[in-house]
This record gives structure tokens, sequence and C-alpha cells, in this order.
């Protein structure tokens, strides 16, 4: 009972001065709605750049040709043809912390269906590529060893090239032409979306690798390996044992370098992932001050009404009322003011996550744990700053008090 009577005290304490009350609840609400709405556009893009880096397959690993230097000129990583379909073989047979290998080459070209076109990423990739990026179907099937075997004319498109040369209408079975040769779709991949360097995944067309080099390119060399690991615990040893193995198919001695590059994406998407939680962290940060301007506010209006309720103070003192019962009323008004101020805050902060999202197109995750952590904090920020001047109000002497004009 003694607690309801108190916060029935308190808000008619506040109900006095609604407007006042209202302002110093204002730093709260900014500080709250700012807090979640800046965490939850971090968490946002980190569930983007997972999603980004997840759509290029988990566990994998990308080994490219190596640089050539002549006459003390260096040039770039693919400078030099040093792989082949056989050391994709050989990786996947000999190397237990691998699961699958894809030989890859690539090259854009148009592809004409019809009377119309489309400029787009032609890929010969074996079978595995599938497991590899975790790319599933819309419609229709992958492509098989057969098909690779017998060099096979077949495609397998993307949503993209599938919505520009077919619209509505279900391509398999369709005919595209790649430089004049005809070319069946036999399946269409389910949409990837972007890339995390912003490039589009479903504008591309994949046939058998050995199609791509025997028909399209006139080459017996791959420009790339995709291998995929047994577990993400294992990409290290994966890596190290795809090192040990080429050096020794390409007969590289002890003081050579290597002629291939071994990279992993595990890397790169910790890099990404770490830079979207310290942006996270940065925008948090930068919104909590908001909320420390608010409890010194909430402090200053509360040590103003002290002064203005001495007087108050005094008689209900004078008729029996306890230090700790005038202190509990003040800090009671002052947790109320900041509790208020965070549910507001709390739904400030979610509307403008969403109205971001809708409007701005800007990726937003909301975190129901940030929001229970907002709203609490805020209490405690009603009790910190709160307390001082209930303190205060406390200790004043009863005589003074009732002579305070």
């Amino acid at each position: 009972m003694q607690w309801f009577m108190t916060f029935r005290i308190a808000l008619r304490a506040l109900a006095r001065n609604k407007l006042r009350a209202f302002l110093t609840m204002l730093g709260i609400i900014i500080g709250v709605g700012a807090v979640i709405a800046m965490v939850a556009i971090g968490e946002g893009a980190k569930a983007t750049i997972r999603a980004q880096i997840a759509s290029l397959g988990t566990n994998v690993l990308v080994i490219l040709p190596g640089s050539a230097n002549q006459g003390g000129v260096r040039f770039g990583s693919g400078a030099v043809r040093t792989l082949v379909d056989a050391d994709a073989k050989a990786i996947a047979r000999e190397l237990p912390a691998v699961a699958f290998t894809s030989p890859l080459v690539r090259r854009q070209e148009q592809v004409i269906a019809g009377n119309l076109n489309w400029a787009t990423l032609v890929q010969g990739v074996a079978p595995e590529v599938q497991q590899i990026r975790d790319w599933d179907l819309a419609d229709g099937r992958f492509l098989h060893e057969g098909d690779v075997d017998s060099a096979a004319k077949v495609a397998v498109i993307g949503e993209t090239v599938a919505r520009q040369l077919f619209g509505n209408d279900t391509p398999t079975d369709e005919v595209i032409r790649i430089r004049n040769i005809p070319f069946r779709i036999v399946g269409v991949l389910s949409r990837k979306g972007q890339s995390s360097q912003g490039a589009d995944q479903d504008d591309t067309v994949m046939i058998p690798y050995t199609t791509m080099q025997k028909r399209l390119m006139r080459i017996t060399w791959v420009q790339t390996i995709l291998v995929k690991a047994v577990s993400a615990e294992r990409v290290e040893e994966a890596e190290e044992q795809i090192t040990i193995l080429l050096r020794q198919r390409h007969r590289i001695g002890p003081e050579r370098d290597d002629d291939f590059n071994v990279r992993n994406l595990s890397d790169i998407a910790e890099a990404a992932s770490t830079t979207a939680r310290v942006m996270g962290i940065l925008l948090g940060s930068v919104a909590s001050i908001s909320l420390l301007v608010g409890g010194i506010g909430i402090m200053n209006i509360m040590l103003v009404s002290v002064t203005e309720r001495t007087r108050e103070i005094g008689i209900r003192m004078a008729v029996g009322a306890r230090s700790r019962d005038i202190m509990l009323q003040f800090l009671v008004e002052a947790v109320v003011m900041a509790a208020t101020g965070g549910l507001i805050g709390i739904l400030l902060g979610i509307g403008s996550s969403e109205l971001l999202k809708k409007w701005a197109q800007w990726p937003t995750l909301i975190d129901p744990g940030i929001v229970a952590i907002a709203f609490f904090f805020s209490g405690a920020v009603g009790v910190f700053f709160g307390f001082y001047p209930a303190q205060k109000a406390a200790n004043l002497d009863p005589i003074d008090a009732l002579r305070y004009e």
C-alpha cells in the first residue's frame, strides 16, 4: 500500500507540471530512440553482410593461378596458366579436409533467345558447384557428370537472365545461342541477390566447363578452382593440404614461390562482420550520449522540484513522514519520468527503423535484447540521476523547511 500511495503522489506531482515533465523526458526519449534505431541499422548491416557472404557459399576456398615476373615487371594473379581440371579432381580425391571442388572458366558473352539478347557472365563449371555455392534450383535440374564428360550443349540460367530473355514464361527446355552455338536450358537457378561487391549473382549462365573450354574458349586450362571444405573448422587445414598437394603436382622446389594463390573467403567474411560490428558499437555509443544528457536533465529538474517543494516536504515531515519516505517519493518521480521516456523512446526507435527500411531501403534489424536493455537502462538513469535530488530532499531539516518561503 505504501508503494502504491508513493506512486500516486509522484504521478500527481508530475501532472502539476506536464510540459516541464515532458520536456525533461524528451532527452530520454531521444536517447532511447536513437540507441534502438542506430543499433538496428548496425545489426541490419551485419545481417546483410552475412547473407551476402553466405550467398557465395560457406567454407569456400578459391584457388587462382599465380603471378609472373618478366624483365623485372611483376604481373598480378592469373598472369600464368598453371591450373588444370586434373588439379581440381586430385584435390577432391586425395584431401580428407575437402568436400567438393569445381573448375571454373568464365567470360562475358552475348546470349540470344529468339529476337532478344542479353550480355551476361557465362561460367563453365562442374556439377559440384551447386553444393559449393549452396545454390538451389527454381525449376528443372542442374548440370550432371554426363554433361561434363560429353561436353554437352546444355545450360542452367540465373533469375535475371530468365527474366530478361523470357519474361514471365518458363525457360526450361527453351534454346539460347552463345556465339551462334545452341544451348538447351535444363534448369533455372533460384534467386541469390547481390554479392558483397554489389554484382548481380543472378545475372549468369552456367554450362559444363568442358563445353566452355572446347567450344567457346578453345583452352585446356582453368581460370579458377572452387573448393568447399568439410566444415568451417577445417578450412585452414584444407588450405594447407591444397598448398602441399599443388606444389607437389606442379613440381615446385623448396626455394621457389607458389605458382598459385589460395584465398579463404572466411577471412573476408570475418573482416566484413568485424567492420559492421564496430560500426554498430560506434553508432550505439554516440546515441547513448543522448541518454546521459537526458539523465542530467532529470537531475536538474528534480533539484528545481526539491527547491520549489521545500515547504511541502517540511509539512510532510511534520505530520510523520520519515526521511526514507521523502527520498522514495522523489526517487519514484525520477524513475517514472525516465521509464515513461524509455517506453516512448522504444516506440520512436522501432518506428524510425521501420521508416528507414520502407522509405530509404536501408536494412534494419530490431534486436529484442537491445530493446529490453535500452528500457532497463533508461530506468537505471532515473535511479542514478534521481538519487542525489532525492537524498537532498530527505536530508532537509523539517523546521527550516517549514519556514522556507
